[in-house]
C-alpha cells in the first residue's frame, strides 16, 4: 500500500503551471518531525496535485498556510549536467482545511451551495 498523510505549512506560495487544460500546483509543505531528544526538526517534502485539487490549492492556499494531504508517494529521476537525479514527490490526492476560519480565506462562503472540494 502506497499510501502517505501530511499535516504541515506551505514553505512559499503554490507553482501553477497547465498541462493543456489540466491545472497543476507544484509546492512544498514543512512537516515537524518529533525525535525523543525533543529537538524540533522538520521534513520538506514536495508535493504535486493536479485538476479540482491543484484549483483549489490555488485559490485558497498561501505562504504558512496549514494543510492536510492525502495522498501517494512517486518516485522519478532525469538526466541533468550528464548526472542522473532521482526525485520523491508525494502526489496530492485530497486535501483538508486546517487553518482557523479567521486565519484563512472563508471558502465557505465563496463556494455557496457546492461542495467546496469539487470532488
Amino acid at each position: 500500500m502506497n499510501k502517505v498523510t501530511l499535516l504541515g505549512r506551505l514553505t512559499a506560495d503554490p507553482e501553477i503551471r497547465y498541462a493543456g487544460e489540466t491545472e497543476i500546483a507544484n509546492f512544498t509543505v514543512a512537516v515537524n518531525r518529533r525525535r525523543k531528544e525533543q529537538e524540533h526538526t522538520a521534513d520538506f517534502p514536495r508535493c504535486v496535485a493536479f485538476g479540482k485539487v491543484a484549483d483549489l490549492i490555488n485559490k485558497y492556499f498561501r505562504k504558512g498556510s496549514q494543510i492536510g494531504i492525502t495522498g501517494h508517494l512517486q518516485t522519478g529521476s532525469y538526466e541533468k549536467d550528464g548526472r542522473k537525479v532521482y526525485t520523491t514527490d508525494v502526489i496530492v490526492e485530497e486535501i483538508d482545511f486546517v487553518d482557523k476560519k479567521q486565519d484563512s480565506d472563508d471558502w465557505t462562503n465563496a463556494l455557496p451551495g457546492d461542495d467546496p472540494f469539487g470532488l
